[in-house]
């Protein structure tokens, strides 16, 4: 297709791509009347287009020769194609001569075009159009024509979009819009001022960037190309330098060209940003038809376009019908003007077409509209409404004056009324505690319980005064451990403060936080979630306003995320609110606290490594800043006591646990929780170090506390059980063990704790192993399996640690693939917490055994390598004792090696029970397999592995 005949079509098919399906059937019918020929063109190029996406992408144009992506035209080098039209293609190309780098939209101009003067022209408009130095102009940087006579020229590179694309992907409102197009009007008067005619303004050519500044481009092409032969036909049939449905009457004419015909182009393109759609809607879309139009045709008011436009769909359009209200009056005059078919009746310069948006940004009357008495009265007071407005509440504010002062008199009275309430409150503690006899001791939850009475009593009539106590009262019941009524406390309060219509934001979400923290504490996280969230918006509006509520609400929400396993969540709130605590707060306890947070979250997931390093730093920076006596330092040892556990670190565990435990009953007293978890926490140490009475009484003591103030289902209840059952387990009392441990797991999987509830299974998988009933505890290990695979991952230390018990119990069954499982264990604990670890050592000394078992001498050799063992750490010592124990055992299923296999056993017992005077599972395995060498039973080597591994102890975990 030529380049003329696709200048025709060109227009026509985007007009008809923009039909529905029956107004472009109408169309095609009514274009068919006049030229049948072109109606079949058009239908044909409809097919192509909906038969394949890519279709228009093609050029339709044949290029020209050596056209094409890398080929060198004059000192640029092109990259891609950025367009093409009816006048040639755009390139985007980069200058490749050496002299500087620069990327520009290289203008191909057909051939054709080129007439004998063209370089001469080129050269003396050039210069003309570089005096353009505009912000919101892309400058023409070059032109010229090369070796291979082919015509071109160089563009500023504009990244952007259209300004009628760029409006209707973002709509905004029509000042916005009136503002862009000033932008425009800027440009275009510049360019006048220098005397240069744009002359195809359009839509294509005003590009916004994605600063939102606009950017004219083409200037000066249209001058620059028309040369006398070319003007002496630019209707249907010639080589226009112009767009015709931009284009001024005069041009259609090929009458001369001013600065009016600029203005005319314009009015165009504000038309279109104000209704969206262009000044003519023509039936049958030909260019006769949109000449016709031009000449003859006077558009509708884009308001009410507009308003049309609002009920096609059937349903109102409020945003359209609230632009029409805007655009009506003024507006449509000022495009109406500028629209004029007489260049005379237009603006007389594209400034005067912005003066007039000016004034109508401005209120002021403008020139396109007659200057009536009741117009200009009309926008004096809309443009002064502030003015008159204040002038007419002068009256209002000096009737209304005594009444403001009797307001804030109110207010004040309001202010020292709460004042007052919070000092009677605590000099009414104060003098309560005064009728205690002086020989007695005072009753804090006594005191703290008058105070709440008198708080209802006399301020029943103060609402704010009296929510505000009342979370005083919660946070001093909670610190007491009393959480039942804490919560009762802040349910109370949160319904006054919901009550209240000017409950300040401050005292809304220290509500909601208090509240959180106390469910959460109480194990009720789905409720910590659902109170706290609704106020999640206030918090983001009240962060500079607020920082020091606004960092405890994200922190306290934060926690409740993370009891609820949303790491992710967790995470961002704590990131909130560590962003608040270093500015503006600079709280250097607040930020120890959300780093300890994070360091929590590295451990959920199963980094302990990281985690540890996290809250080592944390302490480090607390006792740099705050000293090393601050309450908050409680909390971070008991973490690193729990982490350093977890890595089998018992003595730092144990070191860090009782320097929580003496700073806990130093700060908070031997009743606070603070001191109940640290004491809890050091017990569970005691189970692990083979102490068990001292375990157990600090056990039973913790249980009572935090049942009778959380209640029997709490998660910490579970932890206190599932260490007792480790207990009974370790003295052999499985019956017990198996009762404890059952009520733990129950809670665990109430509440949804899966790293807990897997620990929970595997300690009652193992406490069933120890009974010889293996077939049940295969399912629960099953269950523990895919749990901790979920929570850590499938390749970490504690899936292979449940792989090595599983093992363990198939061996006792029987199972030929026990020893699979013990080696995938091997590797799993090996690869993750590496080859000094006590799980890596368990796994390796259960592996080496079954092979014992089976008569393989080098696992024998094995287990003597792994019985010396470092002996400074517990588990690693158990587990020496334990590789010992066995390899003593295999020998004295070998001829000859009977008696010292029983002098091995007999000196490791006598080792054991000094180091364990309170007995447990290992001594008790010890004692079995020297009686069992001593008895001399010859047992099938099966039967030897079953009686072997039914009884012999495993690792356990107190939680």
């Amino acid at each position: 297709m030529d380049a003329e005949r696709w200048q025709r079509l060109s227009p026509l098919l985007d007009a008809l791509l923009e039909l529905d399906e029956a107004a472009r059937a109408s169309s095609l019918a009514s274009l068919r009347e006049d030229d049948p020929q072109l109606a079949d063109d058009l239908e044909e190029l409809i097919a192509l287009e909906a038969g394949g996406d890519d279709f228009l992408n093609e050029p339709l144009i044949a290029p020209n020769p050596g056209v094409q992506a890398g080929a060198s035209v004059g000192p640029y080098e092109l990259e891609r194609m950025l367009g093409e039209g009816g006048m040639g293609q755009v390139w985007l190309a980069r200058r490749a001569d050496g002299l500087y780098q620069r990327r520009v939209a290289l203008k191909l101009l057909r051939p054709g075009l080129a007439d004998p003067n063209l370089r001469l022209r080129f050269t003396r408009e050039r210069q003309i159009l570089a005096r353009l130095e505009h912000p919101h102009i892309a400058r023409l940087l070059d032109a010229g024509i090369s070796s291979d006579n082919q015509p071109y020229l160089a563009l500023e590179y504009v990244e952007g979009e259209p300004i009628t694309d760029w409006c209707r992907a973002r709509d905004p409102g029509v000042m916005a819009r009136v503002h862009l197009f000033m932008q425009v009007c800027e440009a275009v008067s510049h360019a006048h001022t220098n005397l240069i005619v744009h002359r195809d303004l359009k839509p294509s050519n005003i590009l916004v960037t994605p600063l939102d500044d606009v950017r004219l481009l083409d200037f000066g092409i249209a001058k620059l190309l028309d040369t006398p032969e070319q003007a002496l036909d630019h209707t249907r049939t010639g080589l226009r330098t112009f767009t015709l449905h931009y284009a001024a009457p005069e041009q259609i004419r090929g009458e001369p060209v001013t600065t009016m015909t600029d203005v005319y182009s314009l009015g165009v393109v504000l038309y279109e940003l104000l209704a969206d759609r262009k000044p003519y809607q023509l039936k049958r879309p030909s260019d006769a038809q949109w000449e016709d139009a031009i000449l003859n045709v006077d558009p509708q008011r884009p308001s009410q376009v507009l308003q049309r436009a609002a009920g096609e769909d059937g349903a109102p359009d409020a945003r359209a019908r609230r632009r029409a209200r805007e655009v009506t009056g003024d507006l449509d005059n000022i495009v109406l003007k500028a629209l004029s078919k007489k260049p005379e009746q237009r603006y007389p310069s594209v400034e005067a077409l912005a003066l007039d948006l000016q004034r109508w940004l401005d209120g002021k009357p403008v020139h396109a509209r007659a200057q009536s008495m009741s117009y200009r009265l009309r926008k004096y007071v809309r443009r002064h409404r502030w003015v008159l407005s204040t002038a007419a509440a002068v009256s209002l504010v000096v009737v209304s004056a005594l009444g403001i002062v009797a307001w804030q008199a109110r207010q004040a009275l309001d202010e020292s009324a709460r004042a007052q309430a919070m000092q009677n409150f605590v000099v009414g503690l104060f003098e309560t505690a005064g009728d205690v006899p002086s020989d007695a001791s005072v009753d804090v939850r006594q005191l703290i319980g008058n105070g709440e009475r008198r708080i209802e009593r006399e301020l029943a009539h103060q609402p704010l005064a009296r929510a505000e106590l009342l979370g005083v009262v919660a946070r001093l019941r909670a610190g007491l451990g009393d959480y039942d009524q804490a919560l009762d406390v802040l349910l109370r309060q949160a319904a006054l403060v919901e009550a209240l219509d000017d409950a300040p934001a401050s005292l809304r979400l220290q509500s909601a936080t208090d509240l959180g923290r106390v469910l959460r504490l109480k194990g009720d996280i789905s409720g910590c979630m659902a109170r706290m969230q609704p106020q999640m918006a206030l918090a983001r509006r009240s962060e500079r306003r607020l920082p020091v509520p606004v960092s405890g609400f994200y922190s306290q929400l934060g926690r409740c995320h993370a009891a609820a396993r949303r790491i992710t969540e967790a995470r961002v709130l704590y990131l909130r609110s560590l962003g608040l605590r270093r500015d503006p707060l600079d709280d250097e306890p607040g930020i120890v606290e959300n780093l300890a947070d994070l360091a929590s979250l590295h451990a959920a997931a199963g980094d302990t490594p990281r985690a540890l390093g996290e809250m080592r730093a944390a302490l480090t920076l607390l006792r740099s800043s705050a000293g090393a006596r601050h309450p908050l330092a409680i909390e971070l040892l008991r973490s690193l006591c729990s982490l350093e556990r977890e890595s089998s670190n018992v003595p730092a565990a144990e070191r860090d646990c009782r320097e929580a435990l003496a700073l806990a009953t130093e700060l908070r007293g031997t009743n606070h929780h603070a001191t109940i978890d640290a004491r809890r926490q050091l017990a569970a140490l005691h189970v692990d170090q083979g102490r068990f009475s001292d375990a157990e009484g600090e056990l039973r003591d913790t249980l009572a506390w935090v049942t009778a103030r959380l209640g029997p289902r709490h998660v910490d209840v579970a932890r206190i059980r599932n260490s007792l059952a480790i207990v009974a387990w370790e003295r052999g009392e499985l019956d017990a063990a198996l009762a404890e441990i059952a009520i733990a797991v129950d809670i665990w999987r109430e509440r949804g704790n899966e790293p807990l509830l897997a620990s929970g299974l595997f300690n009652q998988a193992l406490v069933l192993h120890s009974a010889g009933r293996d077939a049940e505890a295969l399912p629960l290990l099953r269950e523990a399996l895919a749990l901790r695979r979920a929570a850590f991952g499938p390749r970490h230390g504690l899936v292979g640690d449940t792989l090595r018990l599983i093992g363990e119990a198939k061996a006792a069954l029987g199972d030929a693939t026990a020893l699979e499982a013990l080696r995938q264990a091997q590797a799993l604990t090996r690869g993750d917490y590496g080859a000094r670890h006590s799980h890596t050592r368990r796994a390796e000394i259960s592996l080496a055994r079954q092979q014992a078992l089976q008569g393989d001498a080098v696992a024998i050799t094995r287990l003597d390598a792994l019985a010396e063992l470092p002996q400074d750490d517990a588990e690693l010592r158990k587990a020496a004792w334990l590789a010992r124990a066995y390899a003593a055992d295999a020998r004295c299923r070998l001829p000859g090696e009977r008696d010292l296999a029983l002098a091995s056993l007999q000196a490791l017992a006598v080792v054991v029970a000094q180091a364990q005077p309170e007995g447990g599972t290992v001594p008790r395995e010890i004692a079995r397999l020297r009686a069992t060498c001593v008895g001399g039973r010859a047992l099938s080597p099966g039967a030897a592995a079953a009686a072997a591994v039914r009884s012999a102890p495993r690792r356990a975990r107190s939680a």
